[in-house]
């Protein structure tokens, strides 16, 4: 095929640490291992500085929202041949070039899930149509395409289903002070992660189990936290909340807990039990969503809806080191089979096939 000039929004690769920013930086990471003529152009407010080679080329807009994403609609126009949105839905409806979307997830149309009000807002007035003005569409599970086109049915039969990878940075470095044998959670922290449950389950575990494996929860902090840093800190000094880590770090605590849990109410992907697996833990996750897609059968699963059932998950790995170990070989061993180069492929495939209308 022809070279290409590929518009990216890449706001995330600077702005945002974890969720849509890893998946716009490891992506970027693999286009650039690429051996594709294709030029890219990437928008965004700050560049991400990650040794990219000359075929891109950042162009910086510093404007808020809206405004930004007129302003990077007016400059897409006239510099690429097809633009990938991967971090909102409103570029797409002010483009007239052949324009693709990621969807992460659905969770702003299930109002359990409680997501960012602003997200909500935005999401909702934009996707339908977003949906409608696409050229192509790439979901990071068939979970999340499975939801839109129940959603949106315009969209069947135009979603890549492009699954995602894990980070060569989730290495360890040796860090981490914390001794092995710990309950770990991860995820930023918001009402969908499910922590208080995970709480009440933990706190029902017998004294032995809490006194040997304290819990240990990583991740910024997100909105309506209140009940979330309640319930974490009602159980005193059985559990260390260490906020923002790094990725090294990350990989470490993977790497020494005990068991892995994230009872999550609903994810696009799950990306952390991604990692866990691919660092050898042992894992404890929801029975829903995209959970069992990445999960299959390395992981063990529970109801993200009833505490007794996370704490006998929970209780039953923390009393079987060979489950564990089961579980832990399975999951490394899955892990391997997915990868951001063959995200890389299955998004630029998608573009590609954008540009030459379908």
């Amino acid at each position: 095929m022809a070279t290409l000039r590929i518009g990216i929004d890449a706001r995330a690769a600077a702005e945002v640490p974890a969720g849509s920013g890893r998946v716009v930086r490891e992506l970027l990471r693999a286009l650039g291992e690429r051996n594709d003529p294709h030029r890219y152009v990437c928008y965004a407010r700050q560049p991400w500085e990650a040794g990219l080679d000359e075929r891109f080329q950042w162009r910086l807009i510093g404007l808020p929202d809206p405004w930004w994403h007129a302003r990077t609609a007016w400059a897409a126009q006239r510099e690429c041949d097809v633009f990938l949105a991967a971090n909102s839905f409103l570029t797409v409806l002010l483009l007239r070039l052949p324009a693709v979307p990621i969807v992460y997830d659905l969770v702003t149309f299930d109002r359990a899930l409680r997501a960012k009000r602003r997200s909500l807002i935005v999401e909702r007035l934009t996707l339908g149509r977003a949906v409608k003005r696409s050229a192509g569409i790439i979901a990071i599970s068939r979970a999340t395409e499975e939801a839109l086109v129940a959603r949106f049915p315009q969209a069947a039969g135009r979603v890549t289903v492009a699954p995602l990878g894990v980070s060569p940075a989730i290495a360890p470095d040796g860090s981490v002070d914390e001794p092995e044998g710990f309950v770990l959670a991860v995820g930023t922290l918001e009402p969908r992660k499910n922590l208080p449950r995970l709480v009440a389950a933990y706190a029902r575990l017998p004294e032995d189990l809490q006194r040997r494996h304290r819990l240990v929860v990583a991740g910024k902090l997100g909105w309506e936290t209140g009940p979330t840093v309640d319930a974490l800190r009602s159980l005193g000094d059985r559990c260390r909340i260490l906020g923002y880590v790094s990725d090294a770090a990350l990989a470490e605590l993977y790497q020494l807990c005990a068991v892995f849990c994230f009872p999550s109410l609903g994810e696009g992907f799950g990306l952390p039990v991604l990692e866990a697996m691919s660092r050898g833990a042992a894992v404890l996750t929801s029975a829903n969503t995209s959970l069992p897609e990445v999960g299959g059968d390395a992981v063990e699963y529970v109801d993200a809806l009833d505490v007794a059932s996370i704490a006998g998950g929970l209780e039953r790995l923390l009393r079987s080191p060979e489950r564990r170990a089961e579980l832990g070989a399975r999951g490394r061993e899955r892990a391997q089979a997915f990868s951001w180069t063959r995200t890389a492929e299955l998004t630029l495939g998608a573009l590609e096939q954008a540009a030459r209308g379908g």
